[in-house]
């Protein structure tokens, strides 16, 4: 898709990133990949995101996509993939997981206050991920299931790395009177980690099915 667009997370870290996209046929698996070159000062993070379409209907989600990093990870934090949907009350539901270095944890998102009012905050996992431990130029495939219900309650059901599951089953709050038109949006972040640095990142074959 052509209407990727890149932007500095400013709820990440302390300092500033910029964010370089382009279509490469190497690596990739299918003949062709995005890839992402994110350059940042003091932890800081780059979101991509792209629109791809606008249905309040579905209420369930498979996200699946293949990631494949180049270089070192020293400087790598956390791995964001998040989707957004406005439902027919006109509230965004957010459905975020990320891989946490910090905390060497998948999290997920949740509203800890209200559409109107709201905290957006991650939670922690039991299940381990940590970015930094996957290894480069390689494929990883990470597959996430999730569900709403129409009040905007998010269950995160299962994560899997390489084929392997981790169970999550929770559910939670997750719905943002942000205002939005009717939208469904993908997120891709990368965030650094450490003083400075320039971490390359590359998706391929990402499909989200929907029912």
């Amino acid at each position: 898709m052509s209407n990727w667009q890149a932007a500095n997370d400013t709820a990440t870290g302390g300092g500033a990133s910029w964010g370089a996209m382009e279509l490469v046929s190497s690596p990739s698996l299918g003949g062709t990949a995005r890839q992402f070159v994110t350059t940042f000062s003091a932890s800081a993070g780059e979101r991509y995101d792209v629109s791809f379409g606008a249905d309040i209907t579905p209420t369930n989600f498979l996200y699946d996509g293949w990631v494949y990093f180049a270089g070192s990870l020293s400087t790598v934090a956390n791995l964001e993939m998040d989707m957004n949907q406005v439902t027919a009350n006109g509230q965004t539901v957010i459905y975020g997981v990320q891989c946490d270095g910090y905390s060497g944890t998948w999290d997920y998102t949740v509203n800890a206050g209200n559409p109107w009012a709201p905290k957006d905050q991650w939670w922690h996992t039991s299940a381990h991920c940590n970015p930094r431990e996957w290894g480069t130029n390689s494929w990883h495939h990470i597959q996430i299931l999730y569900s709403r219900n129409n009040s905007g309650a998010v269950t995160y059901e299962s994560i899997w790395l390489d084929n392997i599951e981790s169970p999550v089953n929770v559910t939670v709050p997750s719905s943002f009177a942000l205002g939005w038109g009717s939208v469904l949006l993908t997120n891709f972040q990368v965030d650094g980690l450490g003083t400075s640095g320039t971490n390359t990142v590359y998706l391929d074959n990402l499909t989200i099915s929907s029912w």
